[in-house]
């Protein structure tokens, strides 16, 4: 398990298209005619239109440089054979002012995380079970980490793109988070070429889309991950306090070292919970030090589903290109997109 856990979460850090429904008995509205069996609808003639955009990018296989190594934190809480109660037990000595009972309890680690753990039922009954969920959430984030956009194509083919928010798909639950809804801005990309040729083929050309990834990490972290393991906390900090039983890790160490008092373990321990959620935090920041930067060149089918001429869907879409992190490249695969048309 503790195997599964650490590649789930170094690998870190798809909705289907709705066809149309068929016109009610007299209804006379063309915007919703239905191809006839095994008649082909139309090539469309121009491109021109707005559409609402998703792509869906697999970070997991080949996500360049330092942006996965954040997730050290949570392999720390479980690779060692006195996991996760040495990982509390190290919290707790963070936390603890310098002098004789921090230098104490650090000489002791090992003995007092072995009590602990013939104490695991009552300190930290499913600790190990929900890191191995944040986990395997993470690992679906980075396999299927998908981008909400908006592209704006003229008749003569010049395209913006706005990258609007960021849409997961964890344990089947579709959830769509849009930046404006939390203080993340948009990202544009202006000077874009789009060609749409006879066959009904549509080439995206080559265009580059910086994403600050250790704040969509967060932004994944804080508003899907955690929520779906505990709705009743919004942050790692949260989490872990709702895991661990301060109080009883405090009364343990106590009863073991006989030295201090409980409640100087237990407030070192939540002390420490928070220090090490910040930290966590902090190495995401970290990360935002270089933008994760995709270089894309698309292509696709353009769809003409109402016959007025102009393409309605963009179907069959797929990247192509590389990630580029902190100068270390690498090569995008299983990165695909469809369209729709919004206005």
């Amino acid at each position: 398990m503790k195997r599964n856990l650490s590649m789930s979460l170094f690998l870190l850090l798809g909705a289907a298209v709705a066809g149309c429904a068929a016109d009610a008995p007299g209804q006379d509205d063309d915007d919703d005619i239905v191809n006839p069996p095994g008649e082909e609808l139309p090539v469309p003639l121009t491109p021109e239109g707005t559409f609402s955009v998703q792509s869906d990018f697999d970070l997991a296989t080949n996500l360049p440089g330092t942006a996965g190594t954040v997730v050290n934190y949570f392999i720390k809480a479980t690779d060692d054979p006195d996991d996760p109660t040495k990982f509390i037990v190290e919290q707790v000595v963070a936390a603890l002012p310098a002098g004789s009972i921090k230098n104490t309890l650090q000489g002791s680690i090992p003995f007092v995380a072995g009590y602990l753990n013939t104490k695991l039922l009552e300190v930290a009954p499913d600790f190990v079970t929900k890191i191995v969920e944040v986990g395997d959430a993470f690992g679906q984030v980075a396999h299927h980490f998908g981008t909400i956009e908006k592209l704006e194509i003229t008749a003569a083919g010049a395209a913006i793109k706005t990258v609007q928010g960021l849409h997961f798909n964890i344990d089947s639950v579709d959830m769509d988070f849009h930046f404006a809804d939390y203080g993340i801005m948009d990202v544009k990309v202006e000077g874009l070429q789009v060609m749409l040729v006879e066959t009904g083929k549509l080439d995206i050309a080559p265009h580059k889309v910086p994403l600050k990834y250790g704040s969509l990490l967060k932004l994944a972290m804080n508003q899907a991950i955690i929520p779906m393991i505990d709705p009743s906390v919004t942050d790692l900090e949260g989490l872990l306090k709702k895991m661990i039983n301060c109080q009883a890790v405090g009364r343990y160490i106590h009863e073991r070292l006989d030295i201090g008092s409980p409640s100087t373990f237990e407030g070192a321990c939540n002390t420490g919970l928070k220090l090490g959620s910040t930290a966590f935090y902090k190495a995401l920041d970290n990360v935002d030090v270089a933008a994760l930067e995709f270089g894309l060149t698309g292509t696709a089918r353009g769809i003409d589903r109402n016959r007025d001429g102009k393409m309605d869907e963009i179907q069959t879409g797929i990247w192509t290109g590389e990630m580029n992190y902190s100068g270390t490249p690498a090569p995008i695969t299983t990165a695909r997109f469809f369209g729709t048309k919004s206005i």
